[in-house]
């Protein structure tokens, strides 16, 4: 007999393909074989029909094409013999799924199977009916899969359960139609119905809300006595897992009373005192008794508040900590990261066993406990659980180093009580793990360190002698030569010496030489030897009688093959010997950093939500047409950054050449801008300060070609001339005069207030809303203050008003509440909301927001996304 004739026996096809020794043998194998099936089914050879089937699945399992074979599936099923139809239902279980057209076909003979007589061929159309049933298909067979919850066998009833979760999955709508049926499945006997039972119970709880308040009133306390009589009931063979009755029964009620408890004070009322006796009664030396334990936890911490029994339950994490198995741990800690939201008190019991945890030997625990940590931490035990991590990692793994950094740099700068524990603790971290902190770590230390004046010879002694010992943490290295450059006056002179300190001698050869072991040691990267350099030269002014040392230290980089370190090292070495009239000046001490900024820096602007509507065509002020994109795209503003420079007219000569930016923000203020920005550059070249309340717009173009000869200011007079008199500079048209050395005449078009008058804009305008936003700014700070009133143009009543906006990184954005959630029709009112914008680009970039406004208009949701890039220059 030909070895690949429809004849062969599936074992021999099996066996076949396992001799193959390469994977082009099995090939060959597949396709002799598949090639067979093919002809027997164009011969339509009834007798094998169903050997060619089960060859196909298994041909299938190995990855190879059988679509050729599904009409197949389709014969079997419609075949009236058992064994036919068993292949048949499994081959179409495996070789078809629910996006398949064929589907439509056996739908009539699955029907016709659902109501057999015989059991077994129904128990076979269900099962088919569970695992490809389409949405289609559900609302077709939705009332025999119904009828049979009620059918005599229990296995039926069980499939039948199973099938009806699939079918209000796939068509939420026929949720109701099986309320009844499943409320008389929870009263069954037999365990494998009742777990069916629960688990489409809850089903349908989640599905729809009808069914959830429908067995939260009716079978709550039905449920509490089912999972009473199985936890309390005796050795049963049938059901028992290590001594316990069916776990998974128990573990599917706990689930549903969670659904049914969350929310509603009533129904966990009821289900408390069973709970209790779970909690307390279930073994914990089985990992079915944990299992059940776990689920009771969670439920207890879902329904509503039960003080007692939330803190039995967090014990029970605690009892879970402390145990062997990993798998037990971890998920005690995860449990435990979502009832700190709930019970924090509780929780702080056991941060002894979480400080364990951080130590454990698996990096997932150790993880995982230290991010709960972390949350635990407070203004009350952030020393405690600070100085325990802190000990800890001098022996910490060297690939959990840089975690646990992290999180002790976030405890401290986030709870810190005071100024000087904030450095002693980072002066620890830097010492023990220097080489594994991020650079924003070390970073803020400086920051904090400007910022304390009282600190900083404290912090610069400290500095020092944490260096002699921990010369290989780079960057304790970078913190310290930082600090030593600009406060190595304080630790020579022993300025500021507090009374905790332990008093040290420091000459001015010893701070050199701990920034000349820094730039020697082969270790040390450009950034640190480049710092190194700026040091030196700072301390060259301090030290002047340690000056030509400096030199030669800094001689020595004027041939390295860095460009930067070279650089800066023949620029150094000029100041030093050739400019030491200006050096104390270049190098005067660096003023304290704005925390905040840096704050907003490094946290950046994070939109809300992404949108998920379709776009839709808005005019905007500038004239473009543009289609808005999801809110995803709020983050994509790069495009609009660079803003074009427009061309030099005649006129505008003056400014160029003084190298003030022109760019307008918009068509409607361009020229005002770039008259106030020419003008504020040159009085800030001639030094002379403008006094408050001047306005920008009463100031004369100083490039008109309408000025008379005599408006010339001759600027090297007045620098030279103290005494002279104010030159007056007529513009065309007007009188008055402005006298550059001394001040501006008063005028009634100047506006109140401290800083620049920007004019309002229109920021954004469809068919049916207008957006317009004014500006107030203070001079010199970079936050602006944006009011934006927006009006509604259309004839209907606008509700759940919301506006929310979106900005690049180098922008921070704060949104205050708007002044109300209603915006009348017609614009007989508008709605106002204010918004703070700090540019940490003020100069170099110009403001750019992306927005979002949502609505209902006859409660219909309405979305309208826009950019709006038209700000005033100089925000």
């Amino acid at each position: 007999m030909n070895p690949f004739s429809s004849g062969t026996r599936l074992r021999d096809m099996i066996r076949a393909i396992r001799a193959s020794k390469t994977a082009a043998e099995e090939r060959a194998v597949v396709r002799k074989e598949c090639a067979a099936i093919r002809a027997s089914i164009s011969e339509n050879d009834h007798d094998y029909r169903h050997r060619d089937l089960a060859k196909l699945m298994f041909i299938h399992m190995l990855g190879y094409p059988t679509h050729f074979g599904q009409m197949e599936c389709l014969k079997l099923i419609a075949s009236p013999g058992f064994p036919e139809k068993r292949i048949g239902y499994l081959g179409l279980m495996l070789l078809l799924d629910e996006r398949q057209e064929v589907l439509m076909l056996v739908t009539n003979s699955i029907k016709q199977d659902l109501n057999h007589t015989n059991q077994y061929i129904v128990g076979l159309a269900i099962c088919a009916l569970g695992n490809i049933c389409s949405a289609e298909m559900a609302r077709d067979l939705a009332p025999e899969v119904e009828r049979l919850l009620q059918f005599r066998d229990p296995n039926i009833r069980k499939k039948a359960a199973l099938c009806s979760i699939r079918i209000i999955k796939k068509v939420p709508d026929l949720a109701e139609n099986f309320i009844n049926a499943t409320a008389a499945l929870l009263k069954e006997k037999h365990h494998g119905v009742l777990i069916t039972g629960v688990q489409l119970c809850a089903d349908l709880c989640k599905i729809s809300a009808e069914a959830l308040e429908y067995f939260r009133k009716k079978h709550t306390d039905g449920l509490v006595r089912v999972l009473k009589d199985v936890a309390n009931s005796p050795y049963s063979p049938e059901y028992d897992v290590s001594g316990i009755t069916d776990p998974c029964l128990q573990i599917r009620l706990l689930k549903l009373l969670r659904v049914l408890g969350d929310g509603d004070a009533d129904a966990s009322d009821f289900m408390n005192d069973i709970l209790a006796q779970v909690a307390t009664k279930t073994e914990t030396n089985k990992n079915a008794g944990n299992a059940i334990l776990y689920e009771c936890v969670a439920t207890i911490m879902a329904i509503e508040d039960n003080g007692g029994l939330r803190v039995l339950a967090i014990n029970i994490l605690g009892r879970f900590l402390s145990n062997r198995d990993n798998n037990i741990r971890y998920v005690a800690l995860n449990m435990l990261m979502r009832a700190i939201a709930v019970d924090s008190q509780a929780v702080q019991r056991h941060r002894a066993t979480i400080l364990e945890c951080v130590k454990d030997a698996d990096a997932s625990i150790r993880k995982r406990a230290l991010e709960l940590v972390y949350v635990l931490a407070n203004e009350s035990n952030v020393q405690t659980l600070t100085k325990e991590l802190t000990d800890y990692l001098v022996v910490s793994d060297l690939e959990f180093r840089g975690d646990l950094c992290a999180k002790i740099w976030s405890m401290v700068e986030k709870f810190s009580p005071n100024k000087i524990w904030y450095i002693d603790q980072m002066l620890k971290v830097l010492s023990e793990a220097g080489n594994y902190v991020k650079d924003e770590v070390w970073h803020s230390l400086i920051i904090v360190i400007t910022n304390a004046l009282n600190l900083h010879g404290y912090s610069v002694r400290s500095l020092y002698k944490a260096v002699q010992t921990a010369n290989e943490q780079e960057t304790l290295v970078r913190v310290a030569v930082w600090c030593i450059g600009e406060y190595g006056d304080l630790l020579v002179n022993n300025t500021g010496v507090l009374d905790i300190e332990d008093p040290i001698t420091v000459s001015e050869s010893a701070a050199v030489d701990v920034v000349e072991i820094a730039t020697k040691c082969h270790s040390s990267d450009p950034s640190t030897k480049a710092m190194c350099l700026i040091a030196l030269l700072k301390l060259s002014s301090q030290f002047p009688s340690s000056s030509m040392r400096i030199n030669e230290i800094v001689a020595q980089y004027k041939g390295s093959f860095v460009l930067e370190l070279q650089q800066r090292a023949i620029e150094f070495d000029t100041i030093i010997q050739r400019h030491q009239n200006i050096r104390s000046t270049l190098v005067e001490r660096m003023p304290a950093l704005d925390e905040a900024s840096y704050s907003g820096r490094k946290t950046g602007s994070v939109p809300a939500v992404a949108s998920t509507s379709q776009g839709t065509s808005l005019n905007l002020p500038n004239g473009a047409v543009k289609t808005t994109s999801p809110l995803v795209d709020l983050l994509d503003l790069s495009a609009e950054d660079d803003v074009p420079t427009p061309n030099l007219s005649g006129g505008d000569v003056l400014q160029d050449l003084l190298g003030i930016d022109l760019s307008p923000a918009s068509s409607q203020s361009g020229m005002n801008q770039a008259q106030k920005s020419g003008t504020d550059v040159l009085l800030d070249l001639l030094s002379i300060e403008t006094p408050p309340g001047q306005s920008s717009s009463s100031m004369p173009d100083m490039s008109s070609p309408t000025l008379n000869k005599k408006s010339t200011i001759d600027v090297l007079d007045i620098l030279s001339s103290p005494s002279a008199p104010s030159t007056q500079i007529p513009s065309a048209g007007s009188s008055s005069t402005m006298d550059l050395l001394d001040s501006f005449p008063p005028s009634s078009s100047m506006p109140d207030g401290n800083g620049p008058d920007y004019p309002s804009i229109v920021a954004f305008e469809s068919n049916t809303l207008k957006v317009t936003f004014n500006f107030s700014k203070q001079q010199g700070n970079p936050q602006t203050v944006i009011k934006a009133h927006f009006s509604n143009k259309s004839p209907n009543v606008y509700t759940d008003f919301i506006f929310q906006a979106a900005v690049p990184k180098f922008l921070q954005l704060h949104l205050e509440p708007a002044s109300s959630n209603t915006l009348p029709a017609s614009g007989n009112e508008s709605i106002t909301q204010k918004l703070r914008v700090t540019n940490s680009q003020n100069g170099k970039k110009s403001l750019v927001m992306r927005v979002r406004i949502g609505y209902k208009v006859n409660n219909k949701d309405v979305l309208e996304e826009g950019q709006i890039s038209n700000f005033p220059h100089g925000l």
